[in-house]
């Protein structure tokens, strides 16, 4: 990070939604209560993949990983947020927003890459059922986890060595409620121009590229399903990709929206709307999966009775041999 960063910038200003109270207000009720929601869900979803033995499998494996971003990438900055709107002087150190803005763009990352592996193990599982135990044992699923982990943390440090790297010049008021990275390259007084060229290029390769390979896997599993010769068996191998295939759509969907649409008149509303994506998006994914799966449903109920805390601690395997030889 370059010197004029450290001397003339030590904290920033988060502006929100100046001279709306009452609004940032309805603002702070919601989003506490989508919050508390994607914590509670998305803990329960990882709760019931360690405790049931019918969840060990590659699905849910990723499925808890997928969890854990979204519960890790919404506490990177929801409850700051959650405190600066209760306070008339909204303060944030240099450091703290460095580290804000590295957070949130590499759990979104990494959630993109964790979405493509969910694609590519439905496709696995439905085309190639017969090798599906050999070819998704427990080292490959740990590998493929790792990876999404780690190039979407790889990615965020790229952006965000060049984004610090850049002269600020003393400004230190961001226009949104977070250190969001195009909200921070806003403030630079040097050329930006290389930092674009750099977020569109990630935005193809860790973005467009894993969606058009999660189309790709889903053009194939449709191919496979429509000869499967029963409609039972087709509704069957269907279910298995129909909660995954909704939280791509909810995903890709609500991306599209705000990197594509019109700009706002008032920029207020686009704050807001970015705020709406990072805060509920997350909260959707243990809600698609309880309401179209089964499996956590019949989980669910055990957890609430105690059936699944009478059981002796299983030992944890993403690709348990009672579950990985099934689809689904």
């Amino acid at each position: 990070m370059g010197r004029a960063n450290q001397t003339a910038v030590t904290e920033y200003v988060l502006l929100g939604l100046r001279g709306h109270h009452n609004l940032e207000m309805a603002l702070f009720v919601f989003c506490l209560g989508i919050y508390s929601m994607n914590i509670l869900g998305n803990s329960l979803l990882i709760g019931l993949n360690v405790l049931d033995p019918h969840l060990h499998s590659p699905m849910y494996f990723f499925l808890s990983n997928l969890s854990l971003v979204d519960i890790c990438g919404t506490s990177a900055f929801v409850p700051f947020m959650l405190v600066n709107f209760l306070k008339a002087k909204r303060i944030i150190s240099f450091p703290g927003c460095a580290l804000q803005m590295y957070l949130t763009m590499a759990l979104g990352s990494t959630e993109c890459l964790l979405l493509v592996v969910m694609a590519y193990d439905r496709y696995m599982a439905i085309c190639q059922p017969l090798r599906y135990t050999e070819l998704m044992n427990g080292q490959t699923c740990m590998l493929m986890a790792v990876l999404s982990w780690g190039i979407g943390f790889a990615n965020s440090l790229m952006h965000s060595i060049v984004a610090w790297r850049l002269p600020f010049c003393g400004h230190n008021v961001i226009n949104h409620f977070f250190c969001e990275i195009l909200a921070v390259l806003q403030l630079a007084c040097g050329d930006i121009s290389f930092n674009a060229l750099l977020f569109m290029v990630a935005i193809v390769v860790v973005s467009m590229t894993p969606f058009l390979l999660i189309c790709l896997s889903y053009i194939f599993i449709l191919a496979a399903i429509l000869r499967v010769p029963s409609a039972a068996g087709r509704s069957k191998a269907f279910s298995t990709c129909s909660a995954h295939l909704t939280v791509v759509v909810v995903f890709y969907g609500t991306i599209s929206f705000m990197y594509f649409k019109p700009k706002a008149k008032d920029p207020d509303l686009d704050k807001i709307i970015a705020l709406l994506y990072g805060v509920v998006t997350p909260s959707l994914n243990p809600i698609i999966y309880s309401l179209r799966n089964t499996e956590v449903k019949a989980a669910t109920l055990a957890l609430f009775r105690g059936d699944l805390l009478s059981r002796k601690m299983p030992c944890f395997s993403c690709c348990a041999t009672t579950a990985s030889g099934r689809i689904g």
